[in-house]
């Protein structure tokens, strides 16, 4: 037998009975209603976030320091020592191309990186790899190029601006 629009019903306790505020103080919440006497919290449309009373809030005591970037990358690295052991353990074939999606596939780099992966020149490579990255460091490119393999980035170059 098929349920019926009309009989549908929500579960039992799934909707809470409002408190009804000012009727009267046998009602335990009856004149002021849970907000005390006047004041700016007694009133509708308070806005009290950092408020701290006429006393300098938190937020402007507080020294600010640095930058931050909005636009910043952020990538998931990857050392070239760890690419070695990798290729020597099986868990990556240095005769195909090893890219992002190898990489991760393999368990490499944790999250694949917001913005791609970075090669990083931690360690020693002593085989010839082609890898395939976002981006890559001076250093790990030329250790890369000794031994014989190659480094391609796919995330495009800085270009200078025009002041």
């Amino acid at each position: 037998m098929a349920m019926k629009l009309n009989e549908l019903r929500d579960n039992p306790g799934a909707h809470l009975k409002s408190k009804r505020l000012g009727r009267g103080i046998g009602s335990g919440k009856g004149k002021t209603s849970g907000k005390g006497h006047k004041g700016q919290s007694a009133r509708e449309g308070v806005a009290l976030n950092g408020f701290e009373g006429g006393q300098l809030p938190i937020y402007r005591r507080l020294p600010k320091r640095g930058f931050v970037n909005p636009t910043r990358k952020e990538f998931a690295p990857i050392n070239i020592g760890s690419i070695a052991k990798a290729v020597a353990a099986g868990k990556l074939d240095a005769s195909q191309p090893i890219t992002e999606a190898v990489l991760a596939s393999a368990g490499m780099v944790r999250d694949h990186g917001v913005n791609g992966v970075r090669l990083l020149a931690t360690g020693e490579i002593g085989i010839a790899v082609n890898v395939v990255v976002s981006g890559a460091s001076a250093s790990a490119v030329a250790a890369v190029v000794a031994a014989g393999g190659t480094v391609t980035t796919t995330a495009k170059p800085k270009v200078a601006s025009e002041a």
